[in-house]
């Protein structure tokens, strides 16, 4: 039996802003400000309108008790071999954080590092961490509440203590230790005008080196730049800690500055691999000084290319490996071998080669899927890797370059009858003509009649390729008689620079038009129904199934809207929105704003428009995706919905955007989420 939803009328405010000639209201801009009581006390409504929604629900008890289950189980990340120690982060099933152990490869046991004693609710976690050159120190860095803001603080391995050194104003950062272990270089920002994590902004990126025993205001200054402040620095060193390297950044698009200097003299100029911020330069590793170099410069799949460093500058540059027509997804040094992680049909190839660029094999993996984590050292005769798929639960795997063998290092067992389900992959066709791919897991020998509840998840942006791979939540979903398919729409990497680029800016629509094709093609083939298909995406996904949800209302059986950027004229006025500029433009902009406020999902809600079920969910604490377009976005759509299906919005406490979210949290959260798609799509 469905509940009645409950409507809540929200309080209207005459505000009009002018965009270039166009008038475009707010009426819920009072809902940006998270301090007022006004807007806390809206959200608490909401909050309790949502519970008692979802908890009408007998089913909903039985989707958490099976996420539960499904969740429970023993996993395991890539070995990292540090000192005379190999080290895992490891969870026995249920833990919110997963914690640190150390050992020799068949018994890592030792606890070293457990993040599940540092708050009570498991919402501080560890973000990032850096082994140092000889083992003897961890940096590790420390967020609360899904924050991407942090906090570094050492380890001394031989104690198992943490010193007391604690560096503050940290983000989008990792520690690159000095030779001999006494510091490292990171970098940071000026200390934020406001206490508000929502309203902290990061300007004024610098580069400081930190010596183990000292205040960090005593930090030297390595780099910095007060005419950019809102350029971003990472600085890296090679594997021999001869060369540092220092990347320039502004924002999330691949295309970046590339310097170098010898690492025994931090005071000379930087000298320049590339001095403009055309195309996207990364250093893969060095070998007698030769620097491999990995770019998008006229190869829009990537190429490798070798050039010779000196104090001088550099020299010799060459083409080693050209674009092969499979995205180079990741490339670094191992055996003193370019070890290659492709993209073929949105599924990871491993592929080797040697120095000159001659192939010298691929690497086979266990079935079609992805390549989550991968570690090995530049001279390691081992590698280890982590893969999975839909139905290959994450597995940890060693390869022996000199056996030319692969071993299982950890393998997971869930309570799951893989053998009757598959995933297999076809192509839909978009507006345009395009071929985009998909990923339908279903059980066996599903009857294609219309009658099955699917679930249509995507992304479509910035470089991220949604490849195949594993999720408890699906297998609940499955578990329920639900197909499970992901659509691999342009705007991400799946098929190249040029894919990404037909899917931002103003071809931002062609993403939406794939996402669309992929619900017909779904529809005409019989998998499922207008009214039992569902949507879901997060983050740019949620910006993707907001978009479907105000173009196409009718073709949708329900739909999950989640931590989006909804509010595209303003979404970059807050934290790091700025960063997206190149990926999405900005209203500011008079050529830029016409194609944002046409799709923009916030402005393009109709009045007495029936809209599908809808849960929008967002968390109070987000700094990445500010929660204010998701209340506003909820205000909008709830006063001018003209049918009486469900439209709700779920607000996580002191949660983020996603990272490091405690499992209870997540375990809830699905439950929530799958009830909510269940009740309103099976038939």
């Amino acid at each position: 039996m469905k509940m009645l939803p409950k409507r809540r009328e929200t309080r209207r405010e005459l505000f009009i802003e002018d965009f270039h000639g166009t008038k475009v209201a707010d009426p819920y801009l009072w809902l940006n400000d998270d301090t007022d009581p006004e807007v806390k006390k809206w959200m608490d409504e909401q909050n309790s309108d949502f519970s008692d929604y979802i908890n009408g629900f007998d089913v909903r008890n039985g989707f958490k008790e099976r996420l539960t289950n499904l969740w429970n189980y023993e996993r395991s990340s890539v070995p990292y071999k540090a000192g005379d120690f190999y080290y895992t982060w490891r969870n026995n099933g249920l833990q919110n954080q997963n914690v640190l152990y150390r050992g020799t490869l068949n018994d890592m046991s030792e606890l070293v590092l457990d993040p599940n004693t540092l708050s009570d609710d498991g919402t501080v976690a560890i973000n990032t961490f850096t082994f140092s050159n000889s083992g003897r120190y961890l940096a590790y860095s420390l967020s609360s509440k899904g924050s991407d803001w942090q906090t570094m603080h050492i380890l001394d391995i031989e104690t198992v203590k943490t010193l007391p050194d604690v560096l503050h104003h940290l983000k989008f950062t990792t520690p690159s230790w000095l030779p001999d272990d006494s510091g490292f270089f990171y970098s940071c920002f000026l200390a934020p005008k406001s206490s508000e994590v929502l309203e902290a902004d990061a300007k004024n990126m610098m580069v400081r080196l930190h010596i183990i025993g000292q205040c960090q205001s005593e930090d030297k200054l390595i780099h910095k730049d007060d005419d950019q402040p809102e350029w971003n620095f990472t600085f890296f060193t090679d594997e021999d800690k001869k060369w540092a390297f220092l990347i320039i950044w502004y924002g999330t698009l691949r295309k970046n500055k590339l310097y170098f200097r010898p690492m025994d003299n931090l005071d000379a100029e930087w000298l320049v691999i590339s001095d403009n911020f055309d195309e996207n330069w990364e250093v893969a590793g060095v070998v007698d000084d030769i620097a491999y170099i990995v770019t998008l410069s006229d190869a829009p799949f990537g190429k490798i290319m070798s050039v010779k460093l000196s104090s001088d500058g550099v020299t010799d540059w060459k083409t080693i490996i050209p674009d092969t027509g499979e995205m180079l997804e990741y490339v670094r040094l191992v055996n003193n071998q370019l070890l290659c992680v492709n993209l073929c049909h949105a599924t990871h190839r491993i592929v080797l080669y040697n120095l000159d660029g001659s192939f010298d094999r691929e690497i086979d993996l266990p079935t079609v899927g992805s390549v989550s984590s991968l570690f090995a050292k530049q001279r390691d005769k081992e590698m280890f890797i982590q893969f999975g798929s839909v139905l290959y639960p994450n597995v940890v795997l060693k390869y022996d370059f000199e056996a030319r063998k692969m071993s299982t290092v950890f393998a997971s067992k869930i309570d799951f009858d893989f053998d009757s389900y598959e995933t297999v992959q076809e192509f839909c066709t978009s507006k345009d003509g395009t071929k985009v791919p998909l990923f339908i897991t279903k059980r066996k020998g599903i009857a294609k009649d219309g009658k099955n509840m699917a679930l249509l998840y995507g992304y479509g942006g910035f470089n991220v390729s949604m490849t195949p791979s594993f999720s408890p939540a699906t297998l609940a979903w499955l578990d329920k008689g639900g197909i499970h398919v992901e659509a691999c729409i342009r705007g991400g990497n799946e098929y190249g620079e040029d894919w990404h680029r037909n899917g931002m800016l103003e071809k931002k629509q062609n993403v939406f038009d794939d996402f669309i094709a992929a619900a017909e093609y779904l529809i005409d083939e019989g998998y499922t129904s207008k009214d039992m298909i569902g949507i879901h995406g997060a983050s740019n996904g949620g910006l993707l199934t907001g978009a479907c949800l105000t173009q196409r209302p009718e073709l949708l059986g329900a739909v999950i809207v989640h931590v989006p950027v909804i509010d595209m004229l303003r979404y970059h006025r807050f934290t790091i929105g700025r960063y997206w500029i190149g990926e999405f433009g900005s209203a500011d902009n008079p050529e830029q704003f016409p194609f944002l406020y046409k799709y923009s999902p916030l402005h393009n809600v109709k009045m007495n428009t029936v809209y599908p079920p809808t849960l929008i969910m967002t968390a109070d604490t987000d700094d990445r995706v500010v929660p204010s377009q998701a209340r506003k976005f909820a205000a909008t759509l709830q006063a001018a919905d003209g049918g009486s299906n469900p439209i709700y919005i779920r607000i996580e406490k002191s949660a983020g955007h996603g990272m490091g979210k405690p499992i209870s949290k997540v375990i809830d959260e699905r439950a929530d989420m799958l009830t909510f798609l269940y009740v309103n799509l099976s038939k």
